[in-house]
């Protein structure tokens, strides 16, 4: 399978990835992302999906979970075409 082109990139400039990884750490460190991954992880055990590899927990517009591949959820983050809130 070839690698995204962030992947690429990243793989291509390892001081930008650097960052990006600094970036990453001192966000999940945050309080609200902590209680945001708490939530998503609970729900997925009580789903019996835990660990199981498959498709994502995604929030609707509505604020319902559902499971939803994960590429089509990653994509929905609220930036050009592929958002769902677009």
């Amino acid at each position: 399978m070839e690698k995204g082109k962030t992947s690429t990139y990243y793989a291509n400039n390892p001081d930008a990835a650097a960052k990006h990884r600094a970036y990453q750490r001192k966000l999940n460190k945050k309080p609200e992302q902590i209680k945001y991954r708490s939530k998503l992880n609970n729900a997925r055990r009580k789903r019996g999906i835990y660990g199981k590899g498959g498709g994502d927990l995604s929030h609707s517009p509505s604020g319902q979970l559902r499971i939803q591949k994960p590429s089509t959820n990653r994509a929905a983050n609220g930036h050009g075409n592929n958002s769902r809130y677009a």
